[in-house]
């Protein structure tokens, strides 16, 4: 690395260091305002999280080119209602929630029941409003 490099490198460093302080000062990402509220655009799930989702729904709807803005259009919908660490949780007791024998008896707890329940209620108001049929019960979450 020449000098040269190494002196844009420093200046850019000192740059967004003294950026930092003015966004917490204007209420932006880095001052911790109001985690609980729902952000204007939703929440941020992550890439895989969301490819996730659309593959399995498209494997529960059909592969057609259609339903990849229609599944697109669910899970942005669910980002928009619930964070990403509930989202995981109440699709993972959706998703488990008939599986037999001792090993789904913790998906068939009242918490379970109540989170499947709350998932199953917004993943259907979503799949109403992008155009899909009614959700499977295996689709939540693969």
């Amino acid at each position: 690395m020449t000098s040269r490099c190494r002196t844009r490198l420093a200046l850019l460093s000192l740059a967004c260091a003294a950026c930092l302080p003015l966004a917490a000062l204007a209420g932006g990402p880095a001052s911790g305002a109001s985690a609980s509220k729902a952000p204007a655009q939703g929440y941020n799930y992550p890439t895989e999280g969301r490819v996730e989702y659309v593959l399995g729904c498209m494997d529960e709807n059909g592969h057609d080119f259609a339903n990849v803005y229609k599944c697109s259009c669910t899970i942005d919908k669910l980002a928009a209602q619930l964070p990403y660490d509930d989202y995981v949780e109440q699709s993972t007791f959706s998703k488990y929630a008939t599986m037999g024998g001792e090993g789904g008896a913790e998906f068939r707890m009242d918490k379970a029941r109540a989170q499947t329940k709350k998932f199953r209620t917004l993943q259907q108001t979503a799949y109403d409003q992008c155009g899909l049929g009614k959700p499977a019960s295996s689709a939540a979450a693969k």
